[in-house]
């Protein structure tokens, strides 16, 4: 169709203001710009020109070149902002213009994403270690839990790019790749996948910690925590996952990944990560993961876990070796 209909594809829309005086000026320097694009090649006429009644404002639309949103439509954005529109409309005196349309608002918003997501991290990773560490008043379950939620991240991240960057299982899942990962979904699943991977985090070591403080050791008490926790833990990820899934099953190629993403997270991470890696890593630290430096020994407690239970936690009692039955 657009090999057909080249001139109907996404308009890039170039706008401009200037003094009244200027307007045979502006009509020049805008016929010029249609001749340079044209003569480029990043976009197709016929261009439509609309001034205003006073001559001080015009909008000139381009039918870019490619689909809209793809590399050639992004080039033929940043030809025109560095290049056309300087060469142009720009020197006539007292012009402002600006490049707007689908493709430029595609273009701005990908890179307003790329610029703010580094501070987003930062924020989600300090303020989730900065609670921990007042909850639990250990350094070593702060900095353990970021890098197991990072973990899960990044496999979903990595399932994103083979499915739908590498086209594998386009026919199991029923669509046709356009290359790309949708510039909003990587930001997205970060700050949701954290979410739910804390959540989890917190209610398996919530556990292990009111095993600890009734007098159990590590070993006990982690096995004492996943049992407690396991059949909730399993339940809610297969809900999630059954629920994400049902996205990946739609036809919309946005909603289609973050159902992919969301859905390859949270199997992974209630699996691999809070069912082996979590309590394997727990095992091997011992003691150490709850150390805390004495220089933060000033911390106020939150008290995850210090309460004492109203019985003796089951089925292993404190000191018990894991697997002898208490």
């Amino acid at each position: 169709m657009r090999a057909q209909f080249p001139s109907t594809s996404a308009p890039a829309i170039v706008v401009a203001t200037g003094p009244a005086q200027e307007r045979t000026a502006f009509a020049q320097a805008a016929a010029r710009l249609q001749t340079l694009v044209a003569a480029r090649g990043i976009a197709h006429p016929p261009f439509s020109v609309t001034a205003s009644r006073d001559g001080r404002a015009l909008s000139i639309e381009l039918p870019l070149t490619g689909a809209g949103n793809n590399g050639s439509s992004r080039a033929a954005i940043a030809t025109l902002r560095r290049e056309l529109v300087p060469q142009t409309l720009r020197r006539v005196p007292g012009a402002q213009t600006a490049v707007t349309g689908a493709a430029a608002e595609d273009v701005d918003f990908t890179r307003q994403m790329e610029h703010g997501t580094p501070y987003v991290i930062a924020f989600v990773l300090g303020l989730a270690f900065m609670l921990l560490l007042v909850t639990f008043r250990s350094i070593v379950v702060p900095l353990k839990a970021i890098v197991l939620n990072l973990l899960s991240v990044g496999a979903a991240y990595g399932v994103l790019t083979l499915v739908f960057q590498r086209h594998w299982a386009q026919g199991l899942l029923g669509f046709h790749s356009d290359g790309a990962v949708v510039a909003w979904l990587p930001l997205f699943l970060f700050v949701v996948l954290f979410g739910l991977s804390m959540d989890y985090h917190v209610f398996i070591l919530s556990r292990v910690r009111e095993a600890v403080d009734s007098g159990m050791e590590t070993d006990a008490a982690v096995r004492y925590g996943i049992v407690r926790t396991a059949g909730v833990v399993t339940s809610a990820a297969l809900v999630m996952v059954g629920v994400f899934s049902l996205f990946a099953s739609l036809s919309s190629l946005d909603l289609k990944q973050a159902g992919v993403g969301l859905a390859a997270a949270v199997l992974i991470d209630a699996t691999i990560v809070r069912a082996v890696l979590l309590p394997a890593s727990m095992k091997l630290l011992g003691r150490w993961n709850w150390y805390l430096p004495g220089w933060l020994g000033w911390l106020p407690g939150a008290g995850a876990g210090r309460t004492q239970p109203s019985a003796a936690p089951t089925p292993f009692a404190a000191g018990t070796p894991a697997g002898t039955p208490s």
